[in-house]
């Protein structure tokens, strides 16, 4: 697997867990540069700013207040294109982790790591920054009445305390609508922390989400925080919410239910303060198979639910997203501004586009680069017929399953991405975790 082009910059002053987490990297990441000293970030930053920092929060021997962390925190924020923030740090203190979160770190990481929950926070956060500098607000645009139903039902919901379910494919923009309930809700001073259930592994489930104690298991060095304390007073966002076991299903029951969490290793359990918005492209015939779903977590997690429409089914609002992101692309590529050649708008309105408003958005990418006629043309933006990311008919006699489906539509995926594991991923709505699970769950 070759290096992606992601740029990822580890600023922690010891030396060896900035090596180690540069080792780690590199297999996935050409581009992974160390730095122990935050004076010398200006220059740095003169080369160019990184697509995401590892941010240590103490750096003076002694310090574990955090304040130097969070101070380079808000100065990589401020920046113009600002890096997506993954914090470290040694000591999992919940209202230093809070307090990052609420500044803009996207995640935050205790030291020693899991090499797998660290690969996955790294894919996640380059997913975000990637739908953050290309204009992801635009996955709600649109005036087609289904848009403006979603748009009504956040209205609505976002002011109460339901907890909201968000049904829809890949790419319809799923977090978005988690992100504006959040926004328009009386928790928008506090912390809204997503969390890909889809990777996290089993085994470190209840760590990942409830947090540990000092010892409770090998390598656990210092407490930590779950996400359910880090986003205490705010929103957590489940996303992939139907790809969790039924083992870890009743676990997070059990906390919706008591509204506490009990960490590994402790011996009594602690309150916990948080709104749940959650979001499954599982359809809802599978949500009430039970042996894919519980349905009592079901009804704790669908008071509301908002199912926002693929692409195909809003073909008005597609020469809109054309031309936002055409537009956006030319300035961040300093290309000319051009227009849609003779019947291409109605080739392109007339495409399912699998994959949706994200896929549309690499489509349009893709032609702001390799397009160089005078204006654009369906072939610049890389479709083929048939549409290589539709599920190919099942066979004569094999029967319909959601199994052979999913199999399918990451076998297309693989294929139109031509085996780039990270194009991929983001044409399904997946980490690179996840889709590594599912290529192994499939023998693709």
């Amino acid at each position: 697997m070759s290096p992606s082009s992601a740029r990822i910059l580890i600023l922690d002053d010891d030396p060896d867990v900035a090596c180690a987490a540069q080792m780690l990297l590199r297999r996935r990441h050409g581009a992974v540069a160390t730095e122990g000293d935050p004076a010398r970030l200006a220059s740095m930053l003169e080369a160019g700013v990184p697509d995401v920092v590892l941010l240590d929060l103490n750096f003076t021997p002694g310090r574990i207040d955090g304040a130097e962390g969070l101070a380079v925190l808000d100065r990589l924020r401020a920046l113009p294109q600002a890096p997506a923030v993954i914090v470290l740090t040694a000591y999992a203190d919940v209202p230093l982790a809070v307090e990052a979160l609420k500044r803009g770190a996207g995640d935050f990481i205790t030291k020693p790591w899991d090499n797998a929950r660290l690969l996955a926070a790294v894919d996640a956060a380059l997913a975000r920054r990637s739908a953050r500098t290309a204009g992801v607000d635009a996955s709600l645009m649109g005036d087609s009445q289904a848009m403006q139903e979603v748009k009504a039902t956040i209205a609505s919901v976002a002011p109460t305390a339901a907890n909201v379910m968000v049904l829809g494919e890949n790419g319809v923009g799923k977090e978005l609508v988690a992100r504006a309930i959040h926004a328009a809700s009386s928790r928008a001073h506090g912390t809204f922390l997503a969390v890909d259930m889809g990777a996290l592994p089993e085994a470190t489930f209840e760590s990942e989400m409830f947090g540990h104690r000092r010892g409770a298991f090998t390598d656990a060095r210092a407490d930590r925080a779950g996400r359910f304390q880090a986003a205490q007073g705010g929103t957590l966002f489940l996303d992939e919410v139907g790809n969790l076991p039924l083992a870890a299903q009743a676990k997070l029951l059990t906390a919706l239910e008591r509204r506490q969490v009990t960490p590994v290793g402790a011996d009594r359990a602690e309150p916990v303060d948080v709104r749940i918005v959650s979001a499954t492209n599982l359809d809802e015939a599978s949500l009430f198979d039970t042996s894919v779903f519980r349905t009592d977590l079901l009804f704790r997690l669908n008071t509301i639910v908002i199912r926002v429409p693929p692409l195909r089914e809003r073909r008005g609002d597609i020469p809109a997203l054309l031309h936002h992101y055409l537009s956006l692309y030319e300035s961040q590529y300093a290309r000319p501004v051009r227009e849609l050649a003779p019947g291409a708008l109605d080739r392109l309105c007339a495409w399912d586009w699998p994959g949706n408003v994200r896929a549309l958005r690499h489509a349009c990418e893709r032609a702001v680069i390799l397009g160089n006629r005078p204006d654009y043309h369906v072939d610049d933006f890389g479709l083929t017929s048939p549409p290589a990311a539709m599920p190919t008919p099942a066979p004569a006699g094999e029967e319909f399953k959601l199994g052979a489906l999913e199999r399918d539509t990451i076998a297309a995926a693989m294929e139109q991405a031509r085996g780039n594991i990270s194009l991929a991923a983001r044409l399904l709505g997946l980490s690179r975790a996840a889709l590594y699970r599912k290529l192994d769950k499939h023998g693709i």
